[in-house]
């Protein structure tokens, strides 16, 4: 039996894809409503944590921020407080100290634990076509393996604890500053005479272009920014990158910049839109 908590954008595809699968699941979230769906195909209901993890195996979380993880797993009715979880799975994007923290009080109650974020927004998850960067213990993972299969296309091992986090940040940073870059050239080009259309369309089929901006073409061109990965945890994602150099002394000066934009963009109220709605930071009076 597998324990899901954190049936957000991405985490109620997750669980819904473990169903459809055939795996046993029983599922908590701070709203229960967000859980209707699932129930409806025969997950079961825990009204908490602890008695989530009463019941299962295997518990995996995908929250919002650590300090929602902490309380979830360690606070009064955590799933780790009183009760006995052989294996806990968190894919939520936290940082590699974090992570790191988890693993050893994990241990102290006689749990193992793999830090497995994903790469991937809102329509991967639904498709199971997720990205897990995946630190921990290889044998935990082979447990896990067939599960993460359901929800991913694929499953990379990047070494002892915290080195998931670790790559998942990583891959944020360079998210968040292609985006950023992407849109500041588009708005540079309208600024000197082109048609914005054509600039996005001649710019997503460059060389010099992440592919993955690409998905996001049609939200640019229809103003159209529904979340598929929050602008606001972007931020907090980058927020996690700035903390994590700073304990490594790591100079990241284009990072700086890169969050204190979308910092901007949370300020002007896109915190809630998709993260390509930092464009509207440059379209803002055009």
């Amino acid at each position: 039996m597998i324990g899901f908590i954190g049936l957000g954008i991405m985490g109620n595809h997750m669980a819904e894809n473990l169903l459809d699968h055939g795996y046993e699941l029983v599922v908590h979230n701070r709203t229960k409503s967000k859980a209707t769906n699932l129930l409806a195909k025969g997950a079961i209901w825990a009204d908490s944590p602890q008695a989530l993890a009463k019941q299962v195996d295997v518990v995996i979380t995908m929250l919002t921020n650590e300090e929602v993880v902490n309380q979830l797993a360690f606070g009064p009715l955590g799933f780790l407080t009183h009760a006995e979880v052989p294996l806990w799975v968190d894919c939520s994007t936290v940082g590699p100290k974090a992570s790191i923290a988890f693993a050893q009080r994990a241990e102290e109650q006689g749990a193992r634990f793999l830090d497995a974020p994903v790469s991937g927004s809102k329509i991967p998850a639904q498709k199971g076509e997720l990205i897990f960067l995946v630190g921990g213990d290889q044998g935990d993972l082979a447990q896990v393996r067939p599960m993460l299969e359901v929800m991913g296309k694929d499953i990379q091992y990047h070494g002892e604890h915290g080195k998931g986090s670790a790559m998942k940040l990583v891959i944020n940073l360079m998210l968040a500053q292609a985006m950023a870059t992407f849109t500041e050239a588009v708005a540079f080009g309208q600024a000197i005479g082109l048609e914005e259309q054509t600039l996005v369309d001649t710019l997503l089929s460059s060389p010099t272009t992440a592919p993955i901006l690409a998905t996001k073409r049609d939200k640019l061109i229809e103003k159209d920014f529904a979340e598929q990965f929050p602008l606001e945890h972007m931020h907090k994602d980058l927020y996690l990158v700035s903390k994590a150099a700073f304990d490594q002394g790591a100079s990241l000066p284009i990072a700086g910049v890169t969050k204190e934009l979308y910092s901007l963009a949370k300020q002007y109220g896109y915190g809630r839109e998709d993260l390509s709605a930092i464009y509207q930071l440059f379209i803002k009076n055009k």
